[in-house]
């Protein structure tokens, strides 16, 4: 990748007035929030995204609306921009090979290739010297004959296009193992042993093209149903030599990838106090988001000095922070539950249940001190579909618990 520094703002030498463009693949929240970072430092945006009403389309200043492996789309992209990025790793890493041959892309389709396959991610892991749980490759019929019985029970995961749980199965014996493994097609997968973890961290790294690499303090995370729930960012959140421990495995998986941009590394820490590695993502995370409102510089706007070749700093958190993952199911079962408002009748409940214009209270969750709002412009409340989050700040780690617990309980979220 060319260490071509891309400026913001005019670009023009003779009053020209052009802007430096930035592009970014995919049009989710994360594409959404690296525009407003884009945007905000002075440069031009370009999604593209197959979605009319993608979240990211709406808010940049172009939308293509093509497929991602569409050619023409792909030449516009091009076209228009100096630089792109990714938002999701799913992207399909031969349109990241033609777009790289002809501008900045970051981060490398070698590397979104590698975060697209456990397989290799595993290898990866390993050629690194960071800790993995115990684990066997199955592609094949004779693979699955040969797992260890150690390994069981355990979690078998497709290789490919698995995110927020999905693509997984629990299995506990070489039954369950060979049945699961025929529900999911005999695609390859990896059989994890399962191990007994008492909490789940990660850690954000941004990398240069020149090499430097600037990193967040390791977040504390809380996942229900495979999907983030709760993130809880503030000095003490885990043991120190811990921290300083997923910080170093995740700049060495990041180092040893020749990585340019914003990667984020979910590791587990058993109930013995060791640190095992789960997986990557080549990109911004859900577990970062609370560094929009409380570090001096947000993972998005680190994202955007890696793909520019600005420099990098060090990011400094200013106030400890909780963040609150904002899923479809609180504008579809709150209502119902009268979690917030009990009605005073039955029949009010039955037409509440029914009602597609219902709202979480985000009056009373705004009245809270130290509550950021951010909802992502999706117009269809899905279950589990991510919606938005909220991020509690304060001036203490107790004050910010506090608060967060109060907005959990209004808007019908589970204590943790």
């Amino acid at each position: 990748m060319s260490a071509q520094v891309l400026l913001p703002g005019a670009t023009g030498q003779s009053g020209s007035g052009q802007q430096t463009t930035l592009g970014v693949m995919g049009g989710g929240q994360l594409g959404r929030m690296f525009v407003h970072a884009a945007q905000s430092m002075g440069y031009f945006t370009v999604v593209l995204d197959p979605d009319v009403i993608s979240p990211a389309g709406l808010v940049s200043h172009y939308h293509i609306q093509t497929d991602y492996l569409d050619e023409q789309g792909l030449a516009q992209l091009m076209q228009r921009c100096s630089a792109i990025t990714t938002e999701f790793e799913n992207v399909p890493a031969p349109a990241l090979l033609t777009l790289g041959g002809a501008r900045i892309t970051s981060p490398s389709a070698e590397s979104v290739g590698i975060a697209q396959d456990r397989i290799k991610e595993k290898a990866h892991f390993v050629r690194c010297g960071v800790p993995v749980a115990p684990y066997a490759v199955i592609q094949s019929p004779a693979q699955l004959a040969a797992v260890a019985d150690e390994l069981l029970p355990g979690i078998l995961k497709t290789a490919r296009l698995g995110y927020d749980g999905k693509g997984q199965v629990r299995v506990a014996t070489r039954t369950e193992l060979a049945s699961a493994w025929a529900a999911l097609k005999g695609v390859p997968c990896v059989l994890e042993k399962m191990l007994p973890h008492a909490s789940e961290c990660s850690v954000i790294v941004a990398r240069g093209a020149d090499g430097a690499c600037v990193n967040f303090a390791p977040q504390l995370n809380l996942h229900r149903d495979g999907i983030l729930a709760v993130t809880q960012a503030y000095t003490g959140n885990m043991p120190e030599n811990l921290a300083s421990e997923a910080v170093e495995a995740t700049k060495s998986i990041a180092n040893e990838l020749n990585y340019v941009g914003v990667l984020c590394v979910e590791f587990f820490v058993l109930a013995d106090g060791m640190l095992v590695v789960n997986e990557m993502a080549p990109r911004p995370h859900n577990s970062g988001h609370y560094t929009i409102d409380s570090c001096d510089v947000s993972q998005f706007e680190l994202q955007v000095r890696t793909l520019a070749g600005l420099p990098l700093s060090q990011p400094r958190q200013h106030s400890p922070a909780i963040m609150l993952n904002l899923l479809g199911d609180l504008w579809q079962n709150n209502g119902g539950k009268s979690r917030i408002n009990p009605l005073e009748n039955q029949s009010d409940k039955k037409q509440l249940e029914s009602d597609p214009n219902y709202s979480p209270p985000w009056q009373q969750v705004l009245a809270l001190p130290g509550v950021h709002l951010h909802l992502y412009g999706k117009l269809k409340a899905n279950k589990g579909r991510k919606m938005g989050h909220l991020t509690v700040t304060g001036a203490s780690v107790a004050q910010v618990r506090e608060t967060a617990l109060a907005a959990a309980k209004l808007l019908g979220i589970d204590p943790f």
